[in-house]
């Protein structure tokens, strides 16, 4: 009887399927309907549209077809504008992380006890959001050209010759790159930083590990969230960014990027298929850097 009543009281209960409620889905509408109305449409457009050739009866029009040959003729046109656009994008995120991880540290931690001063530098941080981004690329062309205070400066230390400026080089679009998504590296990894227990900075102290040793082996790992979402919001803009290096503001036909070539297709020449094309050949570019990123970093279950 006693064994009877001990097995009756341990017996495992199975867990009743919950029924999936009408009320969940039919809130779930609006964002379906909004991401099919908005990305699903536009990216099966640009797929049909990046197929296409042109017509034989009408110049200027292009026909329905099945024309792979558009990504074919783009790889091999615009290869070089591709890794242009890798290489700016991985210095600008590279830059702007070596820039805003000690900001985002200095706000999240050293200013913790300071809540007014880091209320203060969290708003000089988003500041520039309030500004035009045109505006503030444009004026960091003032500043670079022949006539600004930067090129006076290292024109009289000799660094620069007489008459040349530092717009239209790679040094002043990836400052540009760099200097526009800063705030998108700063406030992820802020966010991270912020919620930080400052009790594990000081059980690694009281551990005997030098500062270095606790910021690489405590703060660093726990703040990987934020490093990973901030080099992805600077990266995938930067890599398609076509502002900077545009040669009306910080570059030169020699600093084209693919953004560039693409807005070029679409607005100048009116190549409808090859602006297509090198748009999903740009957004299968980055979906693969991203994915080899997160399986290198080990950090799959933060996505």
């Amino acid at each position: 009887m006693a064994f009877t009543a001990f097995s009756s009281s341990t017996a495992v209960v199975e867990p009743v399927a919950r029924r999936k409620s009408p009320i969940a889905l039919f809130l779930l509408l609006p964002g379906i309907f909004y991401l099919i109305l908005f990305f699903v449409t536009p990216l099966i457009s640009l797929v049909i549209t990046s197929l296409q050739e042109p017509d034989p009866l009408i110049f200027g029009q292009f026909q329905n077809a099945f024309n792979w040959q558009n990504y074919v003729v783009v790889l091999e046109t615009y290869w070089q504008q591709a890794i242009r656009s890798a290489g700016y994008a991985a210095l600008a995120t590279l830059f702007a992380l070596l820039i805003g991880f000690p900001l985002a540290y200095f706000i999240g931690i050293t200013l913790r006890p300071y809540p007014l001063l880091q209320a203060l530098a969290l708003v000089l941080v988003i500041a520039p959001f309030f500004i035009s981004f045109l505006l503030r690329t444009l004026a960091w062309k003032q500043i670079f050209s022949t006539e600004g205070p930067v090129s006076g400066i290292l024109s009289s230390l000799g660094v620069l010759g007489p008459g040349e400026a530092i717009t239209g080089t790679a040094f002043s679009v990836i400052f540009g790159l760099t200097y526009n998504f800063i705030p998108f590296m700063t406030l992820p990894i802020y966010a991270t930083l912020e919620r930080f227990d400052l009790r594990l900075i000081e059980a690694g102290n009281d551990l005997y590990g030098s500062p270095a040793t606790t910021f690489r082996t405590v703060t660093l790992p726990l703040s990987a969230a934020g490093v990973m979402s901030g080099t992805l919001l600077t990266f995938i803009p930067a890599a398609g960014d076509y502002i900077n290096a545009s040669r009306e503001f910080l570059g030169s036909a020699d600093t084209t990027m693919i953004g560039n070539v693409i807005e070029t297709n679409f607005l100048v020449l009116q190549n409808f298929p090859a602006a297509a094309a090198l748009s999903l050949v740009l957004m299968a570019f980055i979906l693969i850097l991203v994915s080899l990123y997160v399986k290198r970093s080990g950090t799959e279950e933060l996505l």
